[in-house]
């Protein structure tokens, strides 16, 4: 099973963190990495199945929401090149939200199923990389 994990740390108070990051609809906070986020259906952004496209590419559900220990984990069933349908199974990202004497720790993490793991990583991991350091600089 192949796994990527980032994390960084915010210097903001977990609450304020978990207000601008827990809407599965709003990624408004990371401006320059997502360029559109559309919602799909009619289930809210805080409930479980919850389904959005992020920059007309990735298409994914919210399979869980955790307000009370600020953790949220979604599936990717559909995107381009190491993360399509085709290529990749079982694709499960994990945002789990720590208060920290920084202010909060955000670790980001994903499993998977994949022929090319590596090639999956390489391709995610910047990705979470870029939205971490959007989070940091957005989030105030």
């Amino acid at each position: 099973m192949g796994k990527c994990y980032n994390r960084i740390a915010v210097n903001r108070p977990i609450e304020e963190v978990w207000q601008a990051v827990s809407d599965f609809h709003n990624m408004g906070w990371a401006e320059g990495v997502i360029t559109s986020v559309e919602k799909v259906g009619a289930i809210e952004g805080h409930q479980v199945g919850a389904k959005r496209i992020l920059n007309n590419a990735f298409h994914e559900t919210l399979i869980d929401y955790d307000n009370y220990h600020h953790r949220f984990s979604y599936r990717i069933e559909d995107g381009p090149g190491p993360v399509s349908h085709d290529a990749v199974k079982d694709y499960i990202g994990i945002v789990q939200l720590t208060e920290v004497p920084e202010g909060t720790l955000v670790e980001w993490s994903s499993s998977y199923r994949s022929k090319n793991e590596s090639e999956v990583a390489e391709f995610c991991n910047p990705i979470y990389s870029a939205l971490l350091d959007a989070m940091r600089k957005n989030i105030h």
